[in-house]
Formats: structure tokens, C-alpha cells, sequence
């Protein structure tokens, strides 16, 4: 459009510009929420992933303040990271482990599916415990984790070597 020689877009109407609408925040696109087969965006999952971590569950808060700030056997593990099209509870890239915690509404069949293409596309190996066994057995399911952390190869030579332990207080000669 041009007026007086200025060239001006469009003015976008508020249904673009993702404003309210008789009351209620636009409704997402197809694309983002997956309907019609397209999944969720990145941008969309790493908000979820943001929440996630933001309002954990319970039994992932529990599980959290055992593997945080490499707590656990000086593995280094994130939480609520987007992997491909779906967002995974922990994961742990020295040994390309991600754990799941499975609420009541999981699907066994579905999550094995998932898991399998998980593994095919980036040759991680996925644990599950559910939210019972966090929640009542928290250390046997640490026993569990890492078992299997034990047997699984190490991804980076010289692991340690990249990320040393944090010297304590004598050793910086406090």
C-alpha cells in the first residue's frame, strides 16, 4: 500500500497478531498442537519443556534433587529436554540415558514405541520408573539408575576430564 509515496504493510488484524478474540486467546494453529498429523513446533515444546521444569510433578521434584547440579555419581543430567518430537523427563548426555517417571494416564504399549524410535534415531537407551516407585522407593530406584548407568559407555572420551569435579573449600586454600 502507498500513501504519499511512504509504502506502509498492511495493518495485521488482531486473529495474526495472536490477540484476544471474542474473550479467549486465539486458538493454536493445527501445526502447533499436531492436529492433522504435523506436531507440535519446537518453539512450542521447548515452552512446554520450560513449564515443565517450572511446575514439576512430585515424584520428578524428588528425582530432580537427587540428579541435579551432578549430585548423582558426578553424572551430569538435564531435565525436561526436547528430544526430536517429544520432551523426555531426564537425561544424561555422558551416557545417552533419558529417564522417564510414568504417571497413572501412560501407555505401555505407546511409550515402547516411542522409546524404540528414540533409539533409532539417536541411539539413546531409555529407563521408565513409575511415580509409585519414586515416590515409596526412591532408593531403589537410584540403585536401579545406576546400574545402568554403570553398564552403558561412556559417549565422550575423557569425560571427567571436561567436567571435573567442583573443588572443595580446603583445596582452594580457604
Amino acid at each position: 500500500m502507498s500513501y504519499g509515496g511512504q509504502h506502509y504493510p498492511p495493518t495485521p488484524s488482531s486473529k495474526e497478531e495472536g490477540e484476544f478474540e471474542h474473550g479467549a486467546i486465539r486458538a493454536p494453529s493445527s501445526l502447533e498442537e499436531g492436529v492433522g498429523g504435523g506436531g507440535p513446533t519446537r518453539k512450542v515444546l521447548l515452552k512446554r519443556a520450560a513449564e515443565m521444569r517450572q511446575y514439576p510433578t512430585e515424584p520428578e521434584r524428588r528425582m530432580w534433587m537427587e540428579l541435579r547440579d551432578s549430585r548423582f555419581f558426578e553424572f551430569k543430567f538435564r531435565r525436561q529436554v526436547v528430544m526430536g518430537r517429544r520432551i523426555v523427563d531426564f537425561f544424561c548426555p555422558a551416557k545417552g540415558l533419558v529417564v522417564e517417571i510414568d504417571g497413572d494416564t501412560h501407555d505401555a504399549a505407546r511409550d515402547l514405541a516411542k522409546d524404540a524410535r528414540l533409539t533409532q534415531q539417536f541411539g539413546f537407551e531409555v529407563v521408565r520408573f513409575t511415580n509409585p516407585e519414586v515416590m515409596e522407593n526412591l532408593d531403589g530406584v537410584l540403585t536401579a539408575l545406576k546400574i545402568t548407568l554403570e553398564r552403558r559407555p561412556e559417549r565422550w572420551l575423557n569425560r571427567r576430564e571436561h567436567h571435573p569435579p567442583t573443588p572443595s573449600s580446603e583445596e582452594e586454600g580457604e
